[in-house]
């Protein structure tokens, strides 16, 4: 079977410190009847579009425009977003969003700016498990605006959004009370290493971002999904048999 391009998307890891715990996480929960990921637990993010090359130009700037504004869109927490608007404002960005205005267009009447700086790459994931509809995903950190922000997911969008430590959404899974696909579950995985935004995002910079496509491997007569160690995971492999990969 053909393989098909991988649509360029990119997503935002959006880390909340709390002084009780550990730090939370921003997950949505995918619509049940969506084509990939169905019910799935995973980080705000969608395909980068032109309006993203329009307001960031290079690859990785839209990349980082298209982060900000499916999080917005998901959850109406606007990170990179300056100056910080409101909970209300966000909320009516966020309808805007939905009823199909254009980013840039909101921006420039409401006086806002992206900051993308403000966002950290972290990983690139490229899976090859779909031959319909792959994702060339550019995964990226930031950190919650100041202040008790709480999710505002839109039915259609998402089932629902919330902060969850990335143990805790690990067991989650663990317990049947949640699903994830592989790159999630790895990535919560390397997330959970870290007690801080600052662990995390020095951890980050510590590996180099390149193309994860992982692949089947046999060992020991079993089948295994694999990804390359080094790269800062640490798991690196999972039984295929009973895999749901969305």
């Amino acid at each position: 079977m053909e393989i098909s391009p991988a649509i360029p998307a990119a997503t935002l890891v959006t880390v909340c410190e709390r002084a009780d715990g550990p730090p939370e996480l921003l997950l949505v929960e995918r619509s049940q009847g969506m084509a990939f990921a169905g019910g799935a637990l995973v980080f705000p993010g969608g395909r980068i579009d032109d309006g993203d090359r329009v307001l960031g130009g290079a690859d990785e700037a839209a990349a980082r425009v298209a982060a900000i504004r499916e999080t917005l869109e998901e959850t109406a927490i606007p990170v990179g977003i300056r100056p910080l608007q409101s909970k209300s404002e966000s909320l009516e960005l966020q309808s805007a969003l939905l009823a199909g205005e254009d980013f840039g267009e909101l921006l420039r009447l409401r006086g806002l700016q992206l900051d993308l700086a403000a966002l950290t790459p972290f990983a690139r994931w490229v899976p090859k498990f779909h031959a319909t509809r792959r994702f060339d995903t550019l995964f990226f950190l930031a950190r919650a605006p100041v202040a008790d922000w709480q999710p505002n997911h839109v039915e259609g969008e998402c089932n629902a959004a919330f902060w969850i430590g990335a143990k805790e959404a690990l067991e989650r899974e663990g317990r049947g009370e949640a699903r994830l696909i592989f790159p999630t579950r790895r990535n919560l995985e390397r997330l959970a290493l870290h007690d801080s935004f600052d662990a995390m995002r020095a951890d980050a910079g510590a590996h180099t971002i390149e193309p994860i496509s992982p692949w089947v491997e046999e060992v020991d007569g079993e089948s295994f999904i694999t990804i390359p160690g080094g790269v800062g995971y640490p798991v690196t492999r999972e039984k295929l048999d009973g895999l749901w990969r969305g």
